[in-house]
């Protein structure tokens, strides 16, 4: 049987925040495009992952008509707290930057875009199977995938692989063609949802001897929080009741309570920084984490996504517009140098943050380090002005 033919300038692989949002933008400037995500509907909007939105990510939200569920619901934090030694030290983002950012949830944001996407009239396929992508070296590439037991046949001029690191897209590149640059860390985090309204205002970032924890929010009502473990920790042996221990002893200083509450969810998040290069082939284009992943403890992962669609969607506009594909050849190029710093940024607070277990000597370095950063003007401003993020193209 034939394959049920169609055609799109733009075909996108991944209804994640990076391929929904190349879309929207796409849309914006009059470019079409088809969405195939192998997930069911319900599967992305419900899915639990990062939480902090840059501030020019935000703003970005806000210019292209998404602002409205990010303007009721985000909680802006203008600043973090460093807790080492049992002493908290705040880093001002707007002091030293005079940017801040949102505390909003990834599956807030797919959720926005699905809707925006669906009442303009966009072509979103969910519960794709038997996805594969063809042609890319030549002019004239193909998606095809099985939806609801028919074969379809997906033209592009250009196509988006933006399914995540265990995708379909980065394999779909030839032997040779890619060089990896991997990192494994030596610890996970397990992470835990809670109906707990937070413990404090902003996020705390805590370096203790047991291991690194972390103090986050999703609304006013249910708490994130995270605590370092082996990465191949078995969340079975961790009770509600130790894990609330556990964050007690970590997150400890004066004139601090911890809310506890019911945990709803609880999960371990191995640890690593992983960057594929180039991050093109032909009229293929690898966006988010399909090309360059990052330890979570500089809250870098779909802001650096966004980064890359940004870059995308500019680079599409010329080259539809006719004004040359100039911007798709150096696509890889300017992504990589943003990317680069961003993977910098995450290895630097995942490792001065940690228990890495290097020994005393190291210890003590590491505390040193922490003393700088929240003691010295310039090293407090280092860390606001790659939290908060650097400028996107």
């Amino acid at each position: 049987m034939s394959a049920k033919s169609a055609r799109t300038r733009v075909g996108i692989v991944g209804a994640g925040p990076s391929g929904l949002m190349l879309s929207h933008m796409l849309h914006l400037a009059g470019i079409d495009s088809v969405v195939i995500e192998q997930r069911s509907r319900a599967y992305i909007e419900n899915r639990i992952r990062a939480g902090v939105l840059e501030h020019d990510v935000a703003e970005l939200l806000r210019s292209t008509g998404l602002g409205a569920r990010l303007n009721a619901l985000g909680l802006p934090h203008e600043g973090t707290q460093l807790l080492f030694a049992g002493q908290p030290h705040r880093i001002d983002f707007a002091a030293l930057t005079g940017k801040h950012v949102t505390v909003y949830g990834q599956h807030e944001v797919v959720r926005d875009l699905v809707a925006a996407r669906l009442e303009a009239g966009g072509e979103l396929v969910f519960g794709a199977e038997d996805v594969a992508v063809e042609g890319v070296q030549s002019g004239s590439p193909a998606i095809t995938y099985t939806s609801a037991g028919v074969a379809h046949r997906l033209d592009c001029d250009v196509i988006a692989g933006c399914d995540g690191f265990h995708g379909i897209c980065r394999p779909a590149m030839p032997a040779g063609h890619l060089k990896i640059f991997d990192r494994i860390y030596p610890f996970g985090w397990l992470g835990i949802l809670a109906d707990a309204a937070p413990s404090a205002e902003e996020l705390i970032y805590a370096n203790h001897e047991n291991g690194f924890a972390l103090l986050s929010m999703r609304s006013p009502t249910v708490s994130r929080m995270y605590l370092q473990c082996a990465p191949d920790e078995d969340v079975a042996l961790w009770s509600d009741d130790r894990i609330w221990s556990e964050l007690e002893v970590r997150l400890a200083h004066e004139g601090f309570a911890l809310h506890t509450g019911k945990i709803t969810q609880k999960s371990v998040t191995p640890m690593r920084s992983f960057v594929a290069e180039p991050m093109q082939c032909g009229r293929l284009f690898l966006v988010g984490d399909a090309a360059h992943i990052v330890p979570p403890t500089g809250a870098k992962g779909m802001n650096s996504a966004i980064g890359d669609v940004v870059v995308l969607s500019r680079a599409l506009e010329r080259f539809f517009a006719g004004r040359g594909s100039e911007g798709l050849e150096e696509y890889s190029k300017i992504c990589l140098r943003r990317i680069w710093k961003t993977q910098r940024f995450s290895w630097w607070m995942t490792t001065m943050l940690h228990r890495m277990d290097h020994g005393d000597f190291d210890r003590r370095v590491q505390l040193a380090e922490l003393d700088y950063v929240t003691g010295s003007v310039a090293g407090s401003t280092t860390l606001a002005e790659n939290y908060v993020g650097l400028p996107l193209t």
